[in-house]
C-alpha cells in the first residue's frame, strides 16, 4: 500500500519522540524535516533516514508531496505554523499544548473548519492502557452517574532546564505561555475530559505559584517566569465538577493519581484501580494490564495499532482506517480551563468561560519566513 508521507517541523527532544513512533510504523514515510539548528537537523535526519532537510519553514511548506505536517515547536509557534499548514491544504498534527493561549488555540480550531483540514493534537494519555480500560467501564455505565473528577500530576523537583533537563524556552513565558499547567496538566486534564465525553466548561477558579528555590545561574539564563504549581476548580454545563492540582516542584511525596467518581463506583487512573460497594461490602479491584496489552496486540492487533500512540492513531485516521478522536476539541477545552485558572488568579475570583474567551489574547510569535 502507498505510504503516508509526513513532514516534521522541529526535531528537538519532542520531535524525536514523534520520529521514534513513526520509525516503528510500516505505513509511514517521513519525507522531510525542518529545524533552525543545522547540527541537530543533520543528526536526526541521518539517524531516521529523512532525505529532505530544510532550515527555512517557508521553503519546507512549499513542498506539495506531503500528506501531513507534524509541528513540534515551542508553544507560541504552534498556532501560526499549524494554521499555515492547513491554509496550504495539508492536515496538521501539533504537539501539546494546543497553543500558548486560548485565543491561539481557538484560532487553530477555527482554521481547521475554515480550510476543511484535519487537526490532531498530541494528547498521549488518551492512548494509555489505563485510559482504554477506564473508558470501557465508563461507557458501560459501571460508575453510575459521574459527578466529579480529580486531575493530578506530581513532580517533586522536575522543572525543565533549572532542574537539569530540556531547554530554557520551556520555562520562559515568551515561548511557552506557562509552566506546569502547560507542560504536564494538559495530559491529565485532557485525559479526564476525554473519558467524561468532553463536557463544556462553564466556570473556573484557581491560582498558580512559584515558591521553591532553584539554581540562580539557570534561573538567570532562562529568564524563568512560569508557574511550578497550579491548582484550580472547574464547573461544567452538565453539572460535573473537576479539581486540578499540578506540580513541577513541591515539598511532598505525591498527590495520588487522577480519579473519576460516580454514584455506583469510582476509578483511579494511576495506578489503575476500580472501587465500589456491592451487597454492603466495599471492594477494590486492580487490573492485569500486561495481559490486556498482550491480548490486544494479538487477538485484536489491527484495532490495537490504531490506538497504540498519538502518532499511530493520526496515521490511521489519515488513511481512513480509524475515525480521528476529537483531540482538537478536547485540547481546546483543556486550554480554556488552563486560561481560566490564570485569569482567576489574576482577578482574585471565579471567572466564567465567556470571560476567558473574551479576554484571551493571541501571543503567537511572528515567523518571518513562514508565508
Amino acid at each position: 500500500m502507498k505510504k503516508t508521507r509526513i513532514g516534521i517541523i522541529g526535531v528537538g527532544i519532542i520531535g524525536e519522540q514523534h520520529l521514534i513512533n513513526y520509525a516503528t510504523d510500516d505505513r509511514v514515510e517521513v519525507a522531510a524535516a525542518c529545524d533552525i539548528n543545522p547540527a541537530r537537523l543533520t543528526e536526526m535526519c541521518d539517524k531516521y533516514g529523512i532525505p529532505n532537510r530544510y532550515e527555512n519553514i517557508g521553503r519546507f511548506l512549499d513542498r506539495d508531496d506531503l500528506d501531513t505536517v507534524d509541528v513540534c515547536l515551542h508553544n507560541h509557534l504552534h498556532a501560526p505554523v499549524s494554521i499555515e499548514v492547513m491554509r496550504r491544504g495539508r492536515h496538521a498534527y501539533c504537539e501539546k499544548p494546543m497553543a500558548g493561549t486560548f485565543a491561539d488555540a481557538r484560532d487553530m480550531h477555527d482554521a481547521s473548519r475554515k480550510y476543511g483540514r484535519m487537526l490532531h493534537i498530541q494528547l498521549a494519555y488518551l492512548y494509555q492502557l489505563e485510559t482504554q480500560v477506564a473508558k470501557r467501564f465508563i461507557d458501560s455505565g459501571d460508575l453510575g452517574r459521574i459527578y466529579h473528577a480529580r486531575s493530578t500530576g506530581f513532580r517533586r523537583r522536575g522543572r525543565p532546564f533549572v532542574d537539569g533537563y530540556a531547554t530554557k524556552e520551556f520555562v520562559n513565558s515568551d515561548w511557552s505561555g506557562g509552566g506546569a499547567l502547560f507542560d504536564m496538566a494538559v495530559y491529565h486534564i485532557s485525559q479526564l475530559l476525554y473519558l467524561l465525553g468532553n463536557p463544556e466548561p462553564e466556570r473556573i477558579t484557581g491560582k498558580v505559584y512559584q515558591e521553591i528555590g532553584m539554581d540562580p545561574v539557570r534561573r538567570e539564563i532562562s529568564g524563568y517566569n512560569v508557574e511550578e504549581f497550579g491548582c484550580g476548580f472547574a464547573r461544567f454545563k452538565d453539572g460535573l465538577t473537576m479539581d486540578i492540582v499540578e506540580s513541577w516542584a513541591a515539598h511532598l511525596d505525591g498527590f495520588g493519581g487522577s480519579a473519576i467518581m460516580g454514584s455506583e463506583a469510582g476509578i483511579r487512573l494511576e495506578p489503575l484501580s476500580f472501587h465500589t460497594t456491592r451487597h454492603d461490602v466495599q471492594s477494590d479491584t486492580t487490573f492485569d494490564l500486561d495481559a490486556m496489552k498482550y491480548r490486544e496486540g494479538t487477538v485484536f492487533a489491527e484495532r490495537s495499532r490504531h490506538y497504540a500512540s498519538s502518532q499511530k492513531h493520526w496515521v490511521s485516521a489519515l488513511r481512513g482506517e480509524a475515525e480521528l478522536l476529537d483531540t482538537a476539541g478536547i485540547a481546546l477545552h483543556t486550554s480554556l480551563i488552563q486560561a481560566g485558572i490564570f485569569l482567576s488568579g489574576t482577578l482574585g475570583r471565579e471567572v466564567t468561560a465567556e470571560e476567558v474567551k473574551a479576554l484571551s489574547k493571541s501571543a503567537a510569535r511572528v515567523i518571518p519566513n513562514l508565508t
